[in-house]
């Protein structure tokens, strides 16, 4: 028994773990139908600005934050409604990639395979789908224009 508790103990003290390693993220480009998806995804969006701003189309670009975030701040959707909060997500993250040097990618990891922002060819990704749908899920706050500064810092520090 204390053989099994010391061998325990040098494992955790020198990193060695039973668990396996998760496997590397896969990057793909974006199929047709990945691309589909994002399109009505995008559509959802541009339907709800047209409706509540009266937005006539979304630029991919940093002047639709204020129409996201006019969409967040009224509440058009709601924290049960996933699909449509990941369709800001995938507006939010077209910005992104026009103001960073990010692209649209699918990734498979141990959770799936999801579209995502890739930093580069790095394995750095933006998971923007999410990024503003989680937020509202836990009732946080979300400002967008935030949400840029803070993804510029974070993929201008040095990758170690």
């Amino acid at each position: 028994m204390t053989a099994l508790l010391t061998m325990g103990f040098l494992g955790v003290l020198f990193g060695q773990s039973n668990r396996k390693a998760a496997p590397e993220p896969k990057f793909t480009e974006l199929s047709r139908q990945d691309n589909a998806r994002l399109e009505q995804q995008r559509a959802v969006v541009a339907a709800a600005a047209k409706w509540r701003c009266g937005t006539t189309a979304l630029t991919k670009t940093k002047s639709d934050l204020p129409v996201l975030q006019n969409l967040i701040d009224d509440r058009v959707f709601n924290k049960s409604q996933t699909y449509e909060l990941q369709s800001l997500g995938v507006a939010f993250g077209d910005v992104l990639a026009s103001e960073l040097p990010l692209r649209w990618v699918m990734i498979t990891d141990e959770y799936g395979t999801d579209p995502t922002l890739r930093f580069k060819e790095t394995t750095v990704q933006i998971n923007a789908l999410t990024m503003i749908s989680k937020r509202v899920e836990r009732d946080e706050p979300v400002k967008v224009s935030e949400l840029l500064r803070r993804t510029r810092e974070q993929l201008a520090t040095p990758w170690k």
